[in-house]
Formats: C-alpha cells, sequence, structure tokens
C-alpha cells in the first residue's frame, strides 16, 4: 500500500509537514492558513471558496460551529430551477454535491499518531480512525508517551495542547502525524457509531448488520426483501457476488441455503462481511472469499446486486452505488451463464433509477440480457420507501418518485423461448 501523500505549510514562521489523509482520494491543499476561536464564518469561508486550507488550532466543538456556518453559506446561495432534462439535473446536481464537498473539505484538524486530535474539547476518535485508517504508528520512543498524552487530554478536556510547543504532532519531529478535513472525520466517527449500533434488518427477524467503514449500508431495506421473498430454485448453494456487508449472503442462509459462497474484493468489505456472518451465527454456512465477480464453479443460484447507476464514484463508499460504465453490471451479465447449474437462476437486483436519469434505457438492459444468451424467468418489483422519495425539493424528486427496485430472475436460454422483452413483472 502506498503511503499517504504528505501536506506542507508554514506555521508561526517555521516550515511544517504532516500526512495527508483523505478517502475520497482529494490532493494535499496547496495553501493552508491557520485558524482558530477568533476566525470568522465569512473570511473563512472566502477562503475555503479561494482554495485555501484552514488548519484549526482552537475549541474542537468551535470547528464544529465553523463548519455548519460554511454549510449555512453554501446553502443560502441562489438556486436556478433545475433543467427540465433529467439527466442535465443529475449531472449539474452532482457538480453541485462536489463543490459543496471541496469546500468544506478545507477545514483541517491534526491528528497525532495515535490518531488523538490534540484540540480542547476533541472527542476521542481514535477507534473510528483505526477502523478507517489502520493502526496508528507512533513516532520511536514516543508511543507510550503519546498515548498517555491522548489518554489524559480525552479524560480533562482542560489539557490543552500549546499548537507551538515542541510536542505538536505536526511539528516536522514527527513524521507519523497527519491532517484530515473535519468533514472525513465527522464521517468517520459517524461511521464508526453506525458500526456499534448496527442496522435493524426485517428480513433476518431485526436481526442487526454492522457495516464498516466505506462499505454500504443496507439502510435501504427493499431490495433485502425481495432477496427474502423470491422463490428460491435450490437450497444447495447459491454465491452471492459483491457481498459488503454480507447482509444478502446472511438473508439467504437463515432461508436454509445450505452453502452460500460470498465474494468481494475489497477488503474493508470481506472483513465487513465475515463480522456479520460470525455474529449472526451463519458463518458455518457462508464463506467469505476474495474474487473479482465469480468464485470457482457453478451453482444453482447466483445473486448479484450491482451498483445502480452509471457514474464515476468520488469517494469509497460510493463504489456501492456508482459504476462507471455499467462494468459490474455487464460482468455480471456476461459471466453469469458459465457459473450456472442447468436449470439454475441468476438473480439480478437491480434499481431503474438510471432509466429515469436517461443513463440506461431500459432497452439497453433486455439487450445486454439478450447478448449474454440469458432469458428472463420473472421479475418482482418493488417501490422505494426512504423519504427522499417524496421530498419535492429534491432536484432529482420526478426521477426518484418514479423509481422500482426490482428482482430479475434470469437463466441460461434455450432456442425457441422468449425474448426476455416479452415477460411479465409482480410487485412484492
Amino acid at each position: 500500500m502506498n503511503a499517504p501523500p504528505v501536506v506542507e505549510w508554514t506555521e508561526a514562521d517555521r516550515p511544517r509537514s504532516a500526512r495527508w489523509r483523505s478517502e475520497n482520494g482529494s490532493p494535499p491543499p496547496r495553501r493552508i492558513v491557520i485558524a482558530d476561536d477568533r476566525t470568522k464564518a465569512d473570511e473563512a469561508y472566502k477562503l475555503a471558496c479561494e482554495g485555501t486550507a484552514l488548519l484549526w488550532r482552537g475549541d474542537f466543538h468551535n470547528a464544529r460551529q465553523l463548519l455548519t456556518a460554511l454549510a449555512r453559506r453554501i446553502d443560502r446561495r441562489p438556486r436556478k430551477a433545475p433543467p427540465a432534462d433529467v439527466t442535465q439535473a443529475f449531472h449539474l446536481h452532482r457538480a453541485a454535491q462536489n463543490q459543496r464537498a471541496r469546500i468544506l473539505g478545507m477545514l483541517l484538524i491534526p491528528l497525532d499518531a495515535t490518531y488523538a486530535v490534540p484540540l480542547h474539547r476533541a472527542p476521542d476518535v481514535r477507534e473510528a480512525c483505526t477502523r478507517a485508517y489502520g493502526p496508528g504508528e507512533p513516532a520511536p520512543g514516543t508511543a507510550s508517551g503519546a498515548t498517555e498524552s491522548s489518554e489524559l487530554t480525552a479524560s480533562d478536556p482542560t489539557l490543552s495542547p500549546d499548537p507551538t510547543a515542541p510536542s505538536d504532532p505536526t511539528a516536522p519531529s514527527d513524521p507519523t502525524a497527519s491532517l484530515v478535513s473535519l468533514r472525513e472525520l465527522l464521517g468517520l466517527i459517524g461511521a464508526n457509531e453506525w458500526r456499534r449500533k448496527g442496522v435493524e434488518i426485517p428480513a433476518l427477524g431485526g436481526d442487526r448488520i454492522h457495516p464498516h467503514y466505506g462499505v454500504f449500508s443496507p439502510a435501504r431495506g427493499e431490495y433485502v426483501d425481495l432477496v427474502a421473498e423470491a422463490p428460491l430454485p435450490s437450497q444447495e448453494l447459491a454465491f452471492d457476488i459483491g457481498t459488503g456487508t454480507g447482509v444478502l449472503a446472511s438473508v439467504l442462509a437463515r432461508r436454509g441455503v445450505r452453502r452460500v459462497v460470498a465474494t468481494d474484493q475489497d477488503p474493508r468489505a470481506l472483513a465487513c462481511a465475515r463480522e456479520n456472518t460470525e455474529r449472526l451465527g451463519v458463518a458455518g454456512q457462508v464463506e467469505v472469499v476474495e474474487a473479482d465477480l465469480f468464485p470457482a464453479g457453478r451453482a444453482p443460484l447466483v445473486v448479484c446486486n450491482p451498483p445502480w447507476v452509471p457514474a464515476k464514484p468520488t469517494s469509497p463508499v460510493e463504489h456501492a452505488v456508482y459504476d462507471p460504465g455499467n462494468r459490474m453490471l455487464h460482468g455480471f451479465l456476461d459471466g453469469l451463464a458459465d457459473h450456472l447449474t442447468p436449470d439454475g437462476e441468476g438473480w439480478l437486483i437491480l434499481s431503474d433509477l438510471a432509466e429515469h436519469l436517461g443513463l440506461r434505457p431500459h432497452a439497453e438492459l433486455l439487450d445486454a440480457f439478450a447478448k449474454a444468451g440469458l432469458t428472463v424467468l420473472d421479475r418482482l418489483d418493488i417501490t422505494p420507501r426512504h423519504p427522499r422519495a417524496r421530498d419535492t425539493s429534491d432536484p432529482l424528486h420526478v426521477a426518484r418518485a418514479a423509481e422500482v427496485t426490482s428482482l430479475w430472475r434470469l437463466g441460461a436460454a434455450r432456442d425457441g423461448e422468449p425474448d426476455p422483452q416479452q415477460s411479465a413483472s409482480r410487485s412484492v
């Protein structure tokens, strides 16, 4: 794994450097100024819009308030009416989201070698950072002292480090310190809370799935319900392609499938799926393996819930939503027939949101089935239950309100079978 890039700046007339942490791959800021409790929101907003980052040296809670103030200023800007063309509206909406993220990402927080935040009233974020970034790397000869200091700071918020003192974690003497945007750090904290609490899954009898950072959470449960309701062609063996949290593999195991092979190529997803299957008591049925799409062999049931929108992801978790060029979708369809046993079924779980956004015509999906030598045996449909489907202020409301999620039951085509376009659907 490549080492994180380095960010450099000048502070107290001295050159400083630290590791740069950015899960979405943003480059280190070229310009950094020091900010603290005296920094005005309007001044910070102007600097952030110009591409100048602000390294926070004040109270942590005040940094959060400043971030909220920056967000308010972004949201106060006059909004143009969304264009009538829904595809153009989608691209403009994503561009606006990216610009918002760039501006809010300009407020930076220091982390010491153990991921402690050396700021007044800072929370203990070491667990959240360790789970996202991996173990900290204390500087030689300072590991135990750094841990002691951070524990004292966490237990007594009055022990605020002096940012100009020699022990400053971003001083050149400590090459293991790092800077991260406050926005990303808060995301790590929130993700760690979701991992602790878990997401209740009705299809698992109310048991919880605990998503890891960077692994898509099954908060939208419609697609899980489809897998829980569709008639099983066999209880002998199933493949779960792109398992993520392992939720679908666990549902299949709970439904009585004796062996499930769940694949993924993201190390975070593999660890997450293994932990969840252990927690749910189905690890004896579910084998989690690293693979790009299919494992070796054939199965009477092959399930895949690929990303639903053909667009470029901008963060790790977005890889579960955006699939550039429909790579995973076409990879699954093109390889499915070669991994099905005779009379086996492939279950493709896919939202038609991309169709309503003008990003993937319905005919293109049916054509992909035919080219892959597949026929549609049945289709189960379900409508979204999430609040955004009813949010009329959403620029993409028209598309979201019309969205339907489908489980396509696919089989290997035989001569004389009906064209995929003639297959009917039914609702769950």
